[in-house]
């Protein structure tokens, strides 16, 4: 616990910019919502190591996504199955059914539809708000914390050499 939380400092603290934390964090929804062991998450996989992403906040966002997965999964069932079972949609799901790509995509599944469904609805708002987290941390937050006493009893502790080494100003671990 205490080493996510270097973590996290660090990565909050680094100068990446803002956007690259967010959408680390947003596609480590995506993929930490949903089943693991699916053809879209390989698709998140190669975005994420093609365009500018923080790989630590998705790391550490998957992590973190991949625990509330398992308390989810009920609401998730529930938004698939309401998706999968309307009567509209019905000629859709058997046409995809009956291709192999989508079969391999496992749809079908209440639990996939529901999760992945939740994930993307929830990507862009995510987006909006941990980046604007992260503005306002860096500016009001970061410099009154700096200050503190605890800060300065934080940095001559065991935890500041940890930030540090995640951080990439002390040594490696």
């Amino acid at each position: 616990m205490l080493r996510m939380l270097a973590r996290l400092l660090a990565v909050l603290n680094s100068e990446t910019h803002p956007g690259q934390i967010s959408l680390g964090f947003c596609f480590a929804m995506v993929a930490g919502l949903t089943p693991f062991l699916s053809l879209h998450n390989l698709l998140v996989l190669l975005l994420v190591l093609a365009i500018r992403v923080n790989l630590s906040a998705f790391l550490l966002g998957l992590t973190v996504f991949s625990g509330l997965a398992f308390g989810l999964d009920p609401l998730f069932h529930r938004i698939g199955l309401s998706v999968l079972t309307q009567d509209t949609l019905e000629g859709l799901w058997t046409a995809l059914y009956n291709s192999t790509f989508w079969r391999l995509e496992h749809f079908n599944n209440s639990i996939v539809m529901g999760s992945l469904l939740f994930s993307l609805v929830s990507f862009a708002p995510l987006y909006v708000l941990s980046n604007f987290a992260i503005r306002r941390y860096r500016a009001h937050v970061l410099a009154w914390v700096e200050k503190t006493r605890v800060m300065q009893f934080l940095k001559a502790s065991r935890f500041y050499g940890l930030y540090q080494s995640f951080s990439g100003m002390g040594g490696g671990l």
